[in-house]
């Protein structure tokens, strides 16, 4: 199945490829790869290798896969789904960028489109959670739509239904 890139406005949503995902947890960039400084964090490394299980599990999510950020054909962070969908039809969404990109709009930017390709693949909504020590992460959320609906000990959470 040949998922395609999304394009905003300033940024690329690309499709993570097993390929890709694997590298990623590498750590080792390929040809064609152009990473950014201090990618691949820690995140997008979690990211690819649940990924990878899920692929090994379930087979292909289809759009619901994690996705390179890339400013101007640089990757410089990560953003998408967890796996496909729960039996509510809820999917649950992450993001992060490499620190030199962080304060543009661009993790909200992001996840508006990732948003889109939820409502367009027709999920009920969409979850995603911070710590309570990231008010970033949390005004990400909020700008690109999604609102609070609990906080516990240690994280806030955020939900947007379709």
């Amino acid at each position: 199945m040949k998922i395609e890139s999304v394009a905003t406005a300033r940024l690329v949503l690309h499709p993570l490829s097993e390929d890709g995902a694997e590298r990623i947890v590498a750590r080792q960039s390929g040809d064609g790869d152009r990473w950014g400084e201090e990618y691949p964090g820690d995140g997008d490394v979690r990211s690819a290798t649940g990924f990878l299980r899920g692929l090994a599990e379930r087979g292909d999510p289809g759009v619901f896969r994690p996705y390179e950020i890339r400013l101007d054909g640089v990757t410089v962070g990560g953003i998408g789904f967890h796996g496909p969908p729960d039996e509510l039809g809820v999917a649950t969404v992450g993001y992060g960028l490499t620190p030199r990109v962080r304060g543009n709009g661009y993790a909200s930017e992001a996840l508006r489109a990732l948003l889109e390709v939820a409502r367009v693949a027709g999920v009920a909504g969409v979850k995603g959670d911070a710590d309570l020590d990231n008010p970033a992460s949390h005004r990400v959320m909020e700008a690109a739509g999604m609102r609070c609906v609990a906080q516990d000990e240690q994280l806030r959470h955020f939900y947007l239904g379709f």
